[in-house]
């Protein structure tokens, strides 16, 4: 049964974004590229919300409008990748992206089941915190950036009762940032 991992940039105060959506603060250097590539291989499904889906359309066009070998090389290996994104808002997505027909936790059942390798990514605060919320998620990556965002969207939403987790990896890189990999204990 694949995990699902759930893997976002975060502030140390604990911010996916700051206020207004700004990811800027968040845009990866060579080496946390690097560790974007290294993760994506392992994906064979990712769940996002509409925000994070409409944000990550950039990497559809990567061939046409950047020249960065890192950057070609994440767009090569992300865009084949198979989306389910869930919406209320959108009527229509594109490429490998398709529209959640169920919930959360039936769509999650449904990718468990097919055979296959690799991961079910979730990605977005909002999504996440459902996945939380339905302890659905098995293991935590976070990119931790220096840097106090003082308000914004939380990596972690309040919880009726707490997780404990086990620490499997980390990584220091050369910017500051801290790369946390957590396995959810059961």
């Amino acid at each position: 049964m694949p995990p699902v991992i759930y893997s976002m940039s975060v502030s140390l105060d604990g911010f996916v974004s700051a206020p207004g959506d700004d990811l800027g603060w968040s845009v990866p250097d060579a080496e946390k590229m690097d560790l974007h590539i290294e993760q994506t291989r392992d994906v064979a499904v990712h769940l996002c919300g509409r925000r994070l889906y409409e944000t990550m359309l950039v990497w559809e066009t990567a061939e046409q409008t950047m020249t960065d070998p890192q950057e070609l090389e994440f767009a090569r290996i992300w865009c084949p990748i198979p989306k389910v994104v869930f919406s209320h808002t959108l009527d229509a997505v594109t490429g490998t992206a398709r529209l959640a027909t169920a919930d959360l936790a039936t769509e999650i059942a449904r990718l468990r089941a097919q055979p296959g390798d690799g991961v079910i990514a979730i990605g977005g605060a909002t999504l996440a915190a459902a996945a939380m919320a339905a302890d659905l998620i098995d293991e935590y990556h976070q990119f931790v950036i220096p840097i106090i965002l003082g308000d914004g969207a939380p990596y972690f939403p309040p919880l009726a009762e707490r997780l404990e987790l086990s620490l499997i990896e980390s990584r220091v890189l050369g910017s500051g940032a801290v790369y946390l990999r957590y396995r959810r204990d059961r």
